[in-house]
């Protein structure tokens, strides 16, 4: 059968697994993407929707996570519930932008 990227984005892992199970070697162990990728790759099916996202300076945001972590327990020791909730809401949104642009 033919597939396309988005046929293979939208199966599960399992689905994944049992199209794999004779054209790519190790499918067993790989999660969804790298079998996605490997299997396009194999397929020859072009992967050009695909975003390559250019990355942030990770270590200013590392270093402004650590400085909000000070804040948040210093909040925790003073029960400051409303500079707390600030202080989480910050740390949330920037490990959110740490993940969105790892590759």
């Amino acid at each position: 059968m033919d597939y396309t990227y988005d046929d293979l984005k939208n199966m599960t892992v399992v689905q994944l697994r049992e199209v794999a199970k004779d054209e790519v070697r190790g499918h067993s162990q790989m999660n969804k993407e790298t079998l996605i990728k490997a299997l396009c790759e194999h397929l020859k099916i072009e992967m050009h929707h695909v975003k390559h996202v250019v990355g942030i300076d990770k270590k200013s945001v590392k270093a402004e996570l650590k400085n909000l972590k000070i804040q948040r327990n210093t909040a925790l020791e003073g029960h400051d519930s409303k500079v707390l909730k600030i202080v989480r809401r910050k740390m949330h949104a920037l490990k959110r932008k740490l993940h969105r642009f790892a590759e």
